[in-house]
């Protein structure tokens, strides 16, 4: 299940995997143009795990709708959530946090005058 949730990540357009924590035990998603990470999918109690980038918002939205999103493990609490794999948020629902998450920490572009 792990390598299907790194494999649906990298779907996303101009991303690349890296492992930079703890000898490849957590997968970070990044951004091939800012190296920024919008997805890290790691294994915590026998369960996958996904954190993701949010808005403060969407943050509570998530929190309150689905009991497999909760605040962040090791991350920022406000701006970042963990969506516990095989819970209550299905994978229609995951991969729209996940893209939300991929629009927030992809690389902006300025427009020219």
């Amino acid at each position: 299940m792990i390598n299907y949730s790194i494999n649906k990540c990298l779907e996303f357009e101009n991303v690349y995997l890296d492992y930079p924590f703890d000898q490849g035990v957590w997968a970070a998603i990044r951004h091939k143009d800012n190296r920024k990470i919008f997805a890290l999918i790691y294994e915590r109690n026998g369960n996958i795990c996904i954190n993701f980038k949010n808005s403060p918002e969407w943050a509570t939205f998530w929190r309150e709708s689905f009991a497999a999103v909760s605040p962040a493990y090791h991350m920022n609490k406000e701006h970042w959530s963990t969506v516990t794999v095989g819970g209550d948020a299905d994978e229609e629902q995951i991969l729209q946090m996940l893209y939300d998450s991929y629009h927030l920490t992809k690389k902006k572009t300025r427009n020219k005058k």
